[in-house]
């Protein structure tokens, strides 16, 4: 018996998995990266506790994962279910009706990944050390995965997201783990700086046919403030007089890249409803 065939790999999954390699390949023989001394509490500028709770902001500033991450998982069940009540009146819809699973696969991944990130991410903070460190990292890397998979979906094609994203996942782990054996931490440089380069490449690219309509764009904007956030930590705790610390400010600001997302799946939610509600084909044949 043959197995089918899979069609050849276009330019944009060629380009996508050389960069995988090339990346592979500077990780696994790039020389050791040691990291900065960031496992110690003092570098944090807030360490103020409330009511028993130790450096009480930087760990309460993940709480925006957790609603962001909630949100998305209720916008994804809701297509879901709508997707099987669709399929029930019409049985036999034209494929073209369906919402892409493997994006959806990846929002999933994605918003599993924000609620998995606060967890880490509040371990960490409660008493900042290497071996936390390691599960902070850990909770980031599934969130990681889950964007690159949606963002692969959307610009390169729906077979390369899933793929992709467990490459992301199993590369994320792995280098957090690394670090924490060796400490060398350019495995997970590649991980976070590269991943995102990769996305902020996508971004540039145009999106793909029946793609949800994500605004690329925004999460990187959202990325990147994080980050100035996070390196002007203790001057904004400073100029806030002490309110708020740029590292706070961070969690708030990287959740945020959640929301385009989201909105996102409301689009394609509206958009595949009313496909339905105006598909005579799929009405008669339910009729």
């Amino acid at each position: 018996m043959l197995l089918p065939s899979l069609p050849p790999l276009s330019r944009r999954e060629r380009g996508l998995l050389f960069t995988f390699a090339l990346l592979l390949l500077v990780a696994v023989f790039g020389p050791d990266l040691p990291a900065a001394d960031v496992a110690i509490a003092s570098v944090f500028a807030d360490d103020r506790a409330w009511h028993g709770l130790p450096n009480a902001m930087d760990v309460l500033s993940n709480l925006p994962f957790v609603l962001v991450g909630l949100w998305g998982l209720y916008r994804l069940n809701r297509i879901d279910r709508s997707h099987q009540q669709a399929l029930s009146t019409f049985p036999l819809a034209p494929p073209a009706s369906d919402p892409p699973d493997n994006t959806l696969d990846c929002a999933w991944l994605f918003f599993a990944g924000l609620i998995a990130a606060a967890a880490g991410s509040a371990f960490y903070h409660l008493v900042p050390d290497a071996p936390r460190l390691a599960a902070d990292r850990a909770g980031m890397a599934v969130a990681f995965a889950g964007l690159i998979g949606v963002a692969v979906c959307e610009r390169v094609s729906q077979r390369a997201g899933w793929p992709a994203a467990w490459f992301v996942l199993t590369a994320g782990l792995l280098s957090a783990e690394v670090f924490q054996e060796t400490g060398n931490v350019l495995p997970w440089a590649l991980v976070q700086f590269g991943g995102m380069a990769l996305v902020l490449t996508l971004a540039l690219s145009t999106p793909m046919r029946k793609s949800v309509g994500l605004k690329l764009g925004w999460v990187i904007f959202f990325y990147v403030l994080a980050k100035v956030f996070e390196l002007a930590d203790h001057q904004i705790y400073e100029y806030t007089q002490h309110v708020v610390s740029g590292h706070s400010l961070k969690h708030l600001t990287a959740a945020l890249a959640g929301l385009p997302v989201v909105l996102a799946l409301h689009k394609l939610e509206m958009r595949w409803q009313a496909a339905l509600r105006h598909n005579p084909g799929a009405a008669a044949v339910a009729a």
